[in-house]
């Protein structure tokens, strides 16, 4: 039996293999490459950068449930290039099933625990260069995140969005959003039990992310904008050939990116976070991407604050007639070129900064160079002279109820300014009940508090009483506020991430029924009708509520992490 021959780093590697030599090289490192060899290397791989496949697979989203064949195409890509890959996992949640249950209290959380995991075995194994695959929501502000804070070569890969479900007979495209707003129609008798159990039954067809320009893929355009994605990774199905090939060009672009040293925060800078927060404007994106372009903005040390949403905000329009409050799906979009064609007419117009570097080694102006515009008579996307709404949908709010902001989510449909009497609940359950058993009417204002990143804790998303109000034809005439966060596929006129939250003693703690309560988007204010004599005096007689949980992983991130203001991240306070 031949002994296996003991590597050291090839001729012209060492500088493509910065970490993986100093876990791999030499003799004292032999019981490392021993561990390798039982997991598939050969001498030769030792010679080689070792490239890591973050997958997200799992078999509890059909986000995810694909993304295992996702990570082996990468796999391949990154081998056939000249590296090795190591693929390993990391979890995955999923807010389709959690929300409206205590279980949401975990999506957030998710953000970090994916971070931190991804950091950490990227960090402990040496690798030199990264490829992070994610389906759900918190995959892939989390996998930026760490990516960010390694500053190693990498990329990430969108695992792609789903196909609309249909019904015999009905012309509808349906999705999860669709079941939601079922459950208001069915409180409000408008089906029946065998109706709702057709829509949930067909609404899902197979592997995804859910399929308007809800929060993933919101978050997946806004990464290609960034510059950490390869064109048109956005705007993918999920099951389909470009897909798998994207995979496998990610895998031979971080070899690329090894030999060109080109590293994250090269890529990811403030001109580059700015034509994010374009594209998620201009596809009238989730509100999700400010806490998520914050946080990961932190990671890259890059400053970023609300204001410059409202800055953006204020020259770009929303030019996507994208569900939830327009009329198409993701698929359709991908169908017609996906967001290429749409961030050309924004570079075109000076909306887009060119000079970025992005994944590719290439600016983004290069990238977008040759491509073609949109087919004629499409509908999805306008034309900058037609736009669904001239400026933001995504409006900061201050005022006396957030004095350290808030986020609105407008897109002109509900009016842009809603002015009503406060219904109070400690808790979305509580807010949910009254919904749907008729008590919320027409003019009310539905305060959901306590549910921060803090008084949560994990800053629930509020879609079961967004849709169920929708459900319940309300959509127009009730308003709803809180110091949680709303799902990508909300619409309606609603207010999220109030700060300071009511858990910490903001002004939202303080609210009582029947007080009037005015939102005015164009004046960018969500204030409380009550005088500061009275407000000081209801101050004075409030107690803070004690934590909800006190050990575990929520115990723990209430006691880490930050304002929502500042991207809910976990790691801001720390002291040197």
């Amino acid at each position: 039996m031949k002994s296996k021959k003991t590597s050291s780093a090839g001729p012209g590697s060492a500088g493509l293999r910065l970490h993986s030599s100093i876990v791999l090289d030499g003799a004292n490192r032999a019981p490392s490459r021993a561990m390798l060899y039982a997991v598939g290397f050969t001498a030769e791989d030792f010679k080689k950068p070792i490239i890591g496949i973050a997958s997200t697979w799992s078999m509890v989203t059909p986000c995810n449930a694909h993304i295992d064949q996702l990570a082996r195409e990468a796999e391949a890509g990154a081998n056939r290039a000249g590296g090795k890959a190591i693929i390993f996992n990391t979890i995955t949640v999923s807010d389709g099933i959690s929300m409206g249950s205590e279980g949401m209290k975990y999506s957030l959380v998710s953000r970090e625990v994916i971070a931190d995991s991804i950091e950490t075995v990227v960090g402990c194994e040496g690798m030199d260069g990264l490829v992070a695959i994610g389906g759900c929501d918190k995959n892939m502000p989390g996998a930026l995140m760490a990516i960010a804070r390694l500053n190693r070569p990498a990329i990430f890969v969108y695992g792609g969005t789903i196909l609309p479900g249909c019904l015999t007979g009905d012309n509808r495209k349906l999705d999860i959003v669709s079941v939601f707003e079922a459950v208001g129609e069915h409180a409000n008798k408008k089906i029946d039990d065998a109706q709702l159990q057709r829509i949930e039954s067909c609404a899902i067809p197979g592997p995804g992310s859910c399929g308007g320009m809800y929060t993933a893929n919101t978050m997946a355009s806004a990464i290609e904008a960034l510059g950490m994605s390869l064109p048109n990774s956005s705007a993918q199905n999920a099951v389909s050939k470009a897909k798998k090939e994207d995979c496998q060009r990610a895998g031979a672009a971080v070899f690329d990116l090894l030999q060109r040293r080109l590293r994250p925060l090269d890529i990811m800078t403030r001109a580059a976070f700015e034509n994010a927060i374009t594209v998620v404007i201009a596809l009238g994106g989730s509100t999700n991407a400010v806490l998520h372009l914050l946080a990961i903005a932190h990671a890259a040390g890059v400053k970023l604050s609300l204001d410059d949403f409202t800055k953006v905000g204020r020259r770009v329009p929303v030019l996507a007639d994208l569900k939830p409050s327009g009329r198409f799906l993701m698929s359709e979009l991908v169908a017609i070129g996906g967001i290429q064609p749409m961030m050309k007419t924004l570079l075109d117009a000076g909306l887009l900064q060119g000079d970025c570097l992005t994944v590719t080694g290439k600016t983004m102006a290069e990238n977008l160079a040759a491509v073609q515009p949109y087919p004629p008579g499409q509908e999805i996307i306008r034309p900058l002279d037609n736009p669904i709404k001239k400026d933001s949908h995504l409006v900061i709010l201050r005022g006396n109820l957030a004095s350290e902001g808030a986020v609105a989510k407008i897109t002109g449909k509900e009016g842009t300014r809603f002015e009503g009497v406060a219904r109070v609940f400690n808790s979305e359950e509580q807010a949910l009940e009254k919904i749907l058993d008729g008590t919320i009417k027409a003019g009310d204002v539905v305060v959901i508090r306590f549910e921060g990143p803090k008084g949560g804790p994990g800053m629930r998303e509020m879609l079961a009483p967004t849709s169920a109000i929708t459900g319940r034809g309300l959509g127009k005439e009730v308003a709803l506020i809180t110091d949680g966060r709303f799902s990508g596929g909300t619409h309606g006129f609603v207010v999220g991430h109030i700060t300071p939250e009511a858990y910490t003693g903001g002004t939202l703690a303080l609210v009582r029924n029947g007080d009037r309560i005015v939102i005015d988007a164009e004046k960018h204010e969500v204030t409380l009708a009550v005088s500061a004599t009275e407000l000081k005096a209801r101050r004075q007689s409030w107690k803070p509520m004690k934590p909800r949980y006190t050990r575990g992983v929520l115990a723990k991130y209430a006691s880490a992490v930050t304002s929502a203001s500042l991207g809910a991240v976990t790691d801001l306070n720390i002291q040197p």
